[in-house]
């Protein structure tokens, strides 16, 4: 178990040239995505880095009838990597200040450090979509 007290990571970062809500940024997460917090699923009420891992987990059971996809925009609470606090979905832990990731989506509940991807909500879509906004076309004809 990590120590918390005086002199530990979290509490230099207050010292050193990162705002807090950039600690740790790009170094949390999964192979998915980089972020700062993990999911509790609604379906399961298990914890997941992302819906990704949610779903291989799931899908993976031998039970035909555990097996189930995450809905992600069903998902209400989140838990701070970083101090492990369980909360409301929102993009700034309430406890410790951490931001959960430079990119946020209230609707699909997305998270992810990672903005080189250029995500954005697609309101057509009803999801978030990598690639940029100006390079994105929703054919509203096809769907």
């Amino acid at each position: 178990m990590e120590a918390r007290g005086a002199g530990s990571a979290i509490e230099r970062t207050t010292d050193s040239c990162v705002g807090r809500e950039d600690f740790g940024k790009l170094s949390y997460g999964c192979e998915h995505y980089r972020r700062r917090c993990k999911i509790r699923a609604p379906c399961c009420d298990r914890i997941f880095t992302c819906r990704h891992c949610h779903n291989e987990a799931a899908n993976a059971s031998s039970n035909p009838k555990d097996r189930h996809d995450i809905v992600r925009h069903d998902v209400n609470r989140v838990i701070c990597a970083v101090c492990d606090t369980e909360q409301q979905v929102s993009n700034l832990c309430s406890n410790c200040g951490v931001k959960f990731g430079e990119y946020f989506c209230d609707i699909c509940k997305f998270y992810d450090d990672d903005v080189t991807k250029e995500q954005f909500h697609c309101d057509n879509c009803g999801i978030c979509r990598v690639g940029g906004r100006d390079n994105y076309f929703h054919c509203l004809k096809c769907g």
